[in-house]
């Protein structure tokens, strides 16, 4: 039986520690990130490149940090030791995580970190695009000529290695066993903020630093993408909607099943299978070269082809078919109109174009593929049946 049947402490019990873990992301691949992104910085006609506190940090130098309103970042020349610029007080904890080799700046809380960036950069600077608003004022403020770095940063964060791949594999295999046992402890009456809890108390079990976030929603709170406020009880023959992830050395899942508690009705049968279509649409228009609108633009055709839409307007898709993910739960690219970013081996995605009937019920299947050398292959499975949510 794959829904209901169990109990939260049969299935905490009966969970452990991942028993295959991926390799941690070596040096040697950090050291070859850093030689890529210079030769970008140096093609774009730039000296430099400034990474905060955040994704990217992590990325490059292997420093799970995130931003503050303090500067925290390491400045990339296109020749020379990477620096990182960093307050002095946190000197301890920023050795202890750095993964490179670097040379430190520090500066003390009445000093200004920018004069710090500003002396160590000769011409042009490109900025991290997470960079927030008032630090790039402060650094413009120093009279440097700044630049977007955006393509460097996405250029390099959007393929994925192999070692990427096997630890994005496990995040989301971990996340789709708890999937399942979630399932299983479904019974009528049973709060949303009691799966919330078990989920995330699996999640800590299976190995993760716990849910990333999770959303649950019964019944016509599946008809928002976001739920609705408020704690919600589940009653018999309702939809299930649960969308829930956790980070593995920082690399995301981000899965999505909804299925049925009981009898749903012909029509969200209907509507779950046309779900299931284009989510497979999606998935064979997957090629590389193809450009990444061109995803969105298949699913959207299959729920056009039964009725729903066009575009946004519902019942129909009411967002993009799917999003980037690594190290950001979204990142570049995306699978939405407009978006002409051309498909690549290692480029990896979630496939999800959720079906809204307004007011009344959603159905969101979300499962991930990378981009392949002939096309696109699942990390997960895809939830066979409305009645079967895991095979």
């Amino acid at each position: 039986m794959t829904i209901g049947g169990s109990s939260i402490a049969d299935e905490l019990a009966t969970i452990g520690p991942w028993a295959t873990p991926a390799p941690r992301i070596a040096l040697a691949e950090r050291m070859a990130r850093l030689d890529k992104a210079r030769a970008l910085v140096e093609a774009a006609g730039a000296d430099a490149l400034l990474i905060g506190a955040g994704a990217s940090l992590r990325y490059f130098a292997g420093i799970p940090w995130g931003a503050t309103e303090r500067l925290v970042a390491l400045l990339l020349p296109v020749k020379g030791q990477p620096i990182l610029i960093c307050p002095r007080f946190e000197q301890g904890s920023l050795e202890a995580a750095v993964e490179i080799e670097a040379e430190l700046r520090l500066w003390e809380e009445d000093e200004s970190p920018y004069a710090l960036v500003a002396d160590a950069v000769r011409g042009r600077l490109l900025l991290d695009p997470q960079l927030p608003y008032g630090m790039a004022s402060a650094l413009a403020a120093t009279g440097l000529e700044l630049g977007d770095g955006a393509g460097v940063i996405d250029a390099c964060r959007m393929i994925k290695s192999p070692a990427e791949l096997a630890l994005l594999r496990q995040a989301k295999a971990m996340t789709l066993d708890v999937q399942r046992r979630a399932a299983r402890i479904l019974h009528p009456g049973i709060a949303a903020s009691t799966v919330i809890r078990f989920i995330d108390d699996a999640h800590r079990a299976i190995g993760s630093s716990g849910s990333y976030f999770c959303a649950v929603q019964f019944g016509r709170a599946t008809a928002f993408p976001h739920g609705l406020p408020g704690d919600q009880l589940l009653e018999e023959d309702q939809l299930v909607l649960i969308d829930t992830g956790c980070q593995v050395e920082g690399y995301h899942s981000d899965i999505t099943r909804t299925y049925a508690f009981g009898q749903v009705g012909d029509e969200a049968r209907a509507i779950w299978d046309i779900e299931h279509e284009a989510q497979a649409a999606a998935f064979a228009a997957v090629q590389p070269g193809v450009p990444c609108e061109a995803i969105d633009a298949a699913a959207r055709a299959a729920l056009e082809k039964a009725g729903l839409g066009p575009d946004y307007r519902l019942p129909g898709l009411p967002h993009r078919t799917g999003h980037g993910i690594g190290l950001s739960i979204h990142e570049p690219a995306y699978l939405v109109r407009g978006d002409r970013t051309a498909l690549a081996p290692g480029m990896c995605f979630s496939n999800e174009p959720m079906i809204v009937v307004p007011d009344r019920f959603g159905i969101r299947l979300e499962d991930h593929f990378h981009v392949t050398e002939t096309g696109a292959a699942w990390f997960t499975e895809p939830q066979p049946s409305i009645d079967r949510p895991f095979g």
